[in-house]
């Protein structure tokens, strides 16, 4: 059996990892064809303010300034999902290296190292990523940094305990006698062998993410020149009881992602256990 006919084995067998990369999928190809999707130029400020849905070709209506719901949702999906990705990305890069580097070098690196990710475990990270929005400014580049940057302890303590150990396998124990050097080990051995739960992981993570950016454009910190469904919701939170279709439709949205991110992440985490992996002998 080949190793495509092995992942697509796996793929379908797992229903959680085909739902979540249809859902995937599904996201790819409205970012593809986005112009062709959007009726209407999403950051067009028209004459039907506050329009019903199906008013003058609005298909979910129209906010406050007159833009096209419909439109404005399409176009968040590319929002949602550069947010998912890089702040996802930026975590998963700091996790994995100074994971492997604490549980791979111990001693001092590993106490100091582990006390760092303790921290960040404990920290209230919404908190902190508020303050630094409101510090550094509410642009979407700061806002995918500052989430990375905060959530990344999970991932070392992933790493952290893989490289534990890795560290104890004969295949490293051979690689320290024949000279290789630590970073060599680290980077040839550790990583690539004890990165598959970061990487599920990380994936479950991008769903946060998108919460994150979210919850921040609805408290007012999110960044008003780019269309998000944060943003949306936070601008018809105001309405919601005359015009409840401009925040209830970018919520579906903002669920309907996160459950697909969920279920990608779950699903990559049940075929990447190594007792799944080995058909469940020990």
């Amino acid at each position: 059996m080949t190793k495509i006919q092995k992942a697509l084995r796996a793929i379908v067998s797992d229903k959680q990892l085909l739902f979540g990369l249809i859902g995937i999928a599904v996201l790819l190809l409205i970012i593809l064809f986005q112009d062709v999707l959007e009726t209407h130029d999403p950051y067009d400020y028209g004459p039907d303010s506050l329009a019903a849905p199906g008013i003058n070709g609005h298909l979910l209506g129209t906010n406050k300034l007159g833009q096209d719901v419909y439109s404005m949702l399409i176009a968040g999906v590319s929002t949602s999902l550069k947010v998912a990705l890089i702040s996802s990305l930026i975590s998963a890069l700091i996790g994995i290296l100074l994971g492997g580097a604490a549980g791979f070098l111990g001693g001092k690196v590993d106490m100091v190292l582990s006390e760092l990710i303790n921290v960040f475990m404990m920290i209230p990270t919404f908190f902190l990523e508020l303050m630094i929005i409101a510090m550094f400014g509410n642009s979407i580049t700061n806002v995918m940094i500052v989430i990375g940057l905060t959530s990344w302890a999970s991932n070392a303590k992933l790493m952290r305990a893989q490289a534990l150990s890795l560290r104890e396998r004969t295949f490293v124990k051979s690689a320290i006698v024949m000279g290789e050097t630590r970073p060599q080990i680290l980077f040839n051995y550790i990583i690539p062998n004890g990165i598959f739960p970061v990487i599920a992981n990380t994936t479950m993570g991008m769903s946060g993410a998108i919460l994150t950016e979210a919850s921040l454009s609805f408290l007012g910190l999110g960044d008003v020149n780019v269309i998000s469904w944060g943003q949306m919701i936070y601008d018809g939170k105001s309405y919601i009881t005359s015009a409840w279709w401009i925040a209830t439709f970018a919520g579906i949205a903002i669920v309907l992602t996160v459950i697909t991110f969920y279920m990608l992440g779950d699903g990559l985490n049940h075929v990447l256990n190594p007792k799944h992996i080995s058909g469940g002998k020990k």
